[in-house]
């Protein structure tokens, strides 16, 4: 810190941080208050974040409708929306907002100077000197509203925040969290919810919600971060200069009380929405939750992520094993959530019912008590410290910049100590600590401690409700109208004038001066060649080697891919099966449970999945995988190879008891991830209707197969014999030397290491007859049935071929899946190659000017939904979808106004550069060198040529407002398709299923 600079500021500590080879100083801001932490290395991916400790004393969602709020506008920045604007035209590597518990976190990063100073200089903007205070349309958008379209109604609450957390308290597992943290804490923030409970968020007033900007939104309660290579001092000057010095210290009262331990453990009892047509048994959650200790605590928190990897989340643990055994839920699965100044251990059984509680507790205290007095397993807790270790040092946070997430890391003990905040970064010591601890009974001691003597616990039972979903909605319209009923005329039309003056505030154009001051990059800024291709063609013997190099540090990734061909329509969820299968079942030489620590305890792991990659050279083609991905030191190699040995010739399927547990459990996890993720899932659903590979891989990961899983499960005891031999049969045909290629990135070094060990690998594989092709009865009906609500003139027959072998046959189906959440999720796709048209590089602009532009406003900034989106792959693939929606019907208008906008889309210069340079973001991600030979890899099974991909960044870096305007035609083919998927409120869908040809239950 140059001189200057030290007038302004008071340096509390520095220090060196080898495990992230950089040097760490802790400063203060002597006028304000504001804390600072300086994190310099040679890392070009720089982040910026600004974080204020937040602390609500209710349920309203204030922190995190601020969080929304403060970015739609401020002193120097007065656009109604600057952060849309900087997405359009930053090569930001990572731009966002985030609400926790007890903070409020602002942080972004790029990897180009001027682009990091202009992003933080409007997140700085936007925090100090926000538009809240001069536009109470921001609060009514983004928060909640009344609408009130009509004067004799309906009248409804709308805003962004309110229909995010609509869709968030619509999810089991989403209402079982929070009730968990609820239970524990009930006297502090932690017990109410940050992110705003619907029933409570329209009781937050305006004037209450500036309060809390007045409060917390201060230098003085504020944690400043600074990561990279950059000028510290020139940052340090800009801070005071522009906002720090501007103020005066502030006591601010954030501070987190601590929860006084209870003297027994609560027991609660709560209910979640189900469908009308679902069962009320095997519905129930029962969780098992333990108060660990402080945060600050670096050693045991680390401990506490080591034992929840021994005891819970490694398949074969004892305590979720022992659950399994006794049939106490589908599935088992726990936590130790770290986030907060009093960390707590979970454990939840899913799919049980509430008559099983006690025992459920009784099992986990038994199993406790076994191991804290027996001790507990030292492998498992070695392969634990390894697994983290790995992790750790190798620092892959795919596309999410490291500095980001070290920087998240270490605000979980900065924030609750500001004097202490490198532990989080400095864990290659503790690791080594633990694995001395392993053998003093230490691990022993705090399974007794924390989760056997402890009294600060719960026992949260989350019920079903049939019908809740529906009869909340029906108190909470009908609220709505007494409320409507008590208004006069005139009250009426207020809040039809408001509802006007919003939609109009929304509508209006920006002041062109105003949208100048944000700043922005010269075209001149962007690189102009693409990344390369790190792709090189080598053999092993007769099998294909793609060979990746890139350096790794010592890190060698493995994939290796077996082609599958020759496979029928209705073998193909069984092929979605054998991925959950393969690793965790028992070997020749080790249980299930071994097996994975064997794995973890010498490597950074060994996973099991199907690949799919589209042939952008010809229409409908693609081809498919059977990949077994690993990666390792290279002294590890060998042994990595011996355990894909291992598991490739000798995993014992015929356990059919362990077979059912892998399937009740991937049942429950596609429950949860279809219903969270139902953007995904609908879009996959809908490209089903038409696109072959889309159609493989809903059959393979999708609802389809769901609706595989959801019958196998409950038809198991007919025909577990079938799926043992079918999945034996699959093995031997996939698992083959013929059908081998190998993707491996690392260094040049260990290539002939990794040559050796594959041929070694070839002659193990699987070389005897086998069947050319097992076609289950049980399911063939099901996977080839139509819809005879589908007219006949409606079904687009197209056989789903791959390599010349035919596959499952596509129609068109337009089907809304009815869930018990409160929103919506509505996809719409289409494939523009089919009607003649050709991919363009100004397709990816397009996708970011409907994203932040035409998308967003009328869908989320109008709409209220919390997001939307679109894509255009090279085969001609492309959607539009939204996320925790209100609205069907209207959005699916909102998608066929798309060639309009297109039509009459206008960019001058400035513009057109904000486009390209925003598209050119999304392109020029930092890679790790996992991302370098996965994304090469990617490229060449696709057919993605370098030439391509130049031509695809030369087509954005010299698009035109005319390019733009030329794709209306393209979009008008993609709707022309007529290819709609719905996942939402059962109450909604219903409504309006005339927008659609089927209307079913998401869960059966």
């Amino acid at each position: 810190m140059n001189q200057e600079n030290q007038r302004y500021y008071e340096q509390i500590r520095q220090e060196e941080l080898p495990d992230i080879h950089s040097k760490g100083t802790l400063l203060r801001h002597k006028k304000s208050g504001a804390r600072l932490l300086l994190i310099e290395n040679d890392d070009e991916n720089k982040v910026f974040d600004i974080t204020f400790r937040t602390t609500p004393v209710d349920s309203t969602g204030v922190a995190h409708i601020m969080e929304h709020s403060v970015l739609c506008g401020s002193r120097e920045f007065p656009l109604k929306d600057p952060f849309v604007e900087l997405v359009k035209g930053s090569l930001n590597t990572f731009l966002n907002a985030m609400t926790y518990p007890d903070k409020t976190t602002y942080p972004v990063a790029s990897c180009n100077e001027q682009d990091f100073q202009n992003l933080m200089h409007v997140y700085l903007d936007a925090v100090f000197y926000p538009n809240i205070y001069r536009k109470e349309e921001i609060f009514r958008q983004e928060g909640w509203h009344y609408q009130l379209e009509d004067v004799n109604g309906p009248l409804i609450y709308n805003g962004v925040v309110y229909n995010e957390m609509k869709g968030a308290f619509s999810s089991a597992d989403d209402v079982l969290e929070r009730g968990i943290m609820n239970s524990l804490f009930p006297d502090t923030t932690y017990g109410c919810e940050s992110g705003g409970d619907p029933k409570n968020i329209p009781e937050l007033t305006y004037e209450q919600f500036l309060d809390f900007h007045r409060k917390y939104y201060h230098p003085s309660n504020s944690y400043i971060y600074l990561y990279g290579n950059m000028d510290m001092d020139e940052k340090l000057k800009f801070l005071n200069d522009r906002y720090l010095s501007a103020f005066e210290y502030l006591e601010v009262d954030s501070e987190i009380g601590m929860q006084k331990a209870f003297d027994r453990i609560r027991d609660l009892t709560m209910e979640y929405p189900i469908a009308e047509n679902e069962e009320l048994a095997n519905h129930t959650y029962l969780s098992y939750n333990m108060q660990v200790g402080d945060i600050r605590d670096i050693t045991l928190g680390t401990a506490f992520e080591i034992l929840d990897y021994a005891l819970l989340s490694a398949p074969g643990a004892p305590l979720k094993q022992a659950l399994l055994d006794a049939q106490i839920g589908d599935d088992v699965y726990g936590s130790y959530e770290d986030g907060i100044l009093q960390p707590y251990f979970s454990v939840v059984a899913k799919g049980s019912d509430p008559e099983k509680k006690e025992q459920f507790v009784s099992i986990i205290r038994d199993v406790l008590e076994k191991i804290a007095s027996n001790g507990i397993d030292k492998k498992a807790i070695l392969a634990g410290i390894n697994y983290q270790e790995f992790r750790y040092r190798e620092a892959d946070f795919s596309s999410y910049p490291k500095g980001l997430m070290y920087g998240l890391d270490i605000l979980s003990t900065w924030l609750y100590d500001e004097r202490e905040p490198f532990g989080r970064v400095q864990l290659l010591r503790v690791f080594e600590d633990l694995k001395k601890k392993v053998h003093e009974g230490y691990f022993e001691e705090l399974i007794r401690r924390y989760l056997l003597d402890n009294p600060h616990g719960s026992l949260v039972t989350l019920v079903p409700s049939k019908g809740l979903a529906a009869r909340r909605e029906e108190a909470l319209a009908k609220q709505l109208d007494q409320y409507l009923q008590t208004l006069s005329t005139e009250e009426r039309n207020r809040l039809m004038d408001q509802t006007k003056a919003l939609e109009a505030w929304q509508e209006s154009e920006d002041n062109p001066e105003d949208l100048k001051c944000i700043p922005m990059l010269e075209r001149g800024d962007i690189k102009k060649e693409a990344d390369r291709l790190v792709n090189e063609e080598r053999r092993i013997d007769d099998s294909l080697f793609l060979y990746h190099d890139v350096v790794t540090n010592g890190i060698g990734y493995v994939d290796l891919l077996f082609e599958l061909k020759d496979f029928a329509p209705e073998e193909i969820p069984y092929l979605g099966l054998l991925k959950s299968v393969l690793g965790y079942v028992d070997t020749e030489h080790y249980t299930y449970g071994e097996l994975f620590n064997e794995i973890n305890g010498r490597t950074g792991g060994l996973s099991f999945g199907i690949e799919v990659f589209e042939d952008v050279r010809e229409t409908d083609a693609f081809s498919a995988m059977y990949g077994i991905r690993g990666k390792a030191l290279y002294s590890q190699l060998g042994f990595l190879y011996e355990m894909i040995r291992e598991v490739v010739k000798t995993s014992k399927l015929t356990n059919t008891r362990r077979l059912q547990e892998i399937i009740a459990e991937v049942k429950s996890r596609a429950q949860s991830a279809m219903q969270s993720a139902g953007h995904a899932t609908a879009v996959l659903r809908a490209s089903s209707y038409s696109c072959p590979m889309a159609a493989f891989q809903d059959a393979m990961s999708g609802i389809a197969y769901y609706q595989f899983i959801e019958k196998l499960d409950k038809e198991w005891e007919s025909r577990k014999e079938e799926t043992v031999s079918i999945l034996q049969a699959l093995i031997r045909r996939i698992l083959r030397p013929e059908n081998l290629k190998l993707s491996y990135t690392g260094e040049r070094e260990s290539l002939e290491q990794i040559e050796a060990l594959t041929r070694i690998l070839k002659q193990e594989l699987y070389t005897d007859p086998a069947d050319l092709q097992i076609k289950p009865a049980a399911v063939s009906a099901d996977l080839q049935t139509k819809s005879a609500a589908v007219p006949a003139d409606a079904h687009s027959e197209l056989p789903l071929k791959t390599g010349g072998n035919e596959k499952p046959s596509v129609c068109r189906k337009n089907e809304g899946f009815t869930t018990s959440g409160q929103v919506q999720y509505v996809a719409q796709t289409g494939n523009f190659v089919k009607h003649g048209f050709a991919y363009t590089g100004a397709l990816g602009i397009l996708k970011v000017a409907l994203s932040y532009d035409y998308l967003w406003m009328n869908i989320r900034v109008k709409g209220g939904a919390y997001g939307c989106m679109s894509g255009f792959r090279r085969s001609g693939e492309s959607f539009f979808a939204s996320y925790r929606d209100p609205h069907l019907g209207r959005t699916l208008d909102v998608y066929r106004r798309i060639p309009e906008y297109i039509r009459n889309f206008h960019a001058d210069e400035r513009d057109m550069t904000k486009y390209i340079i925003g598209t050119i973001s999304g392109k020029d991600v930092p890679k790790t060198p996992q991302m370098k030979g996965n994304t090469s890899k990617v490229a060449y099974f696709c057919g993605i040529t370098q030439e391509m991909i130049q031509q695809d960044r030369d087509q954005v870096l010299y698009a035109t407002e005319e390019d733009i305007r030329a794709l209306a035609p393209l979009i008008e083919s993609i709707l022309e398709d007529d290819t709609v998927c719905v996942v939402g409120s059962e109450t909604a869908i219903r409504k309006e299923k005339d927008l659609l040809e089927e209307v079913k239950p998401l869960i059966s």
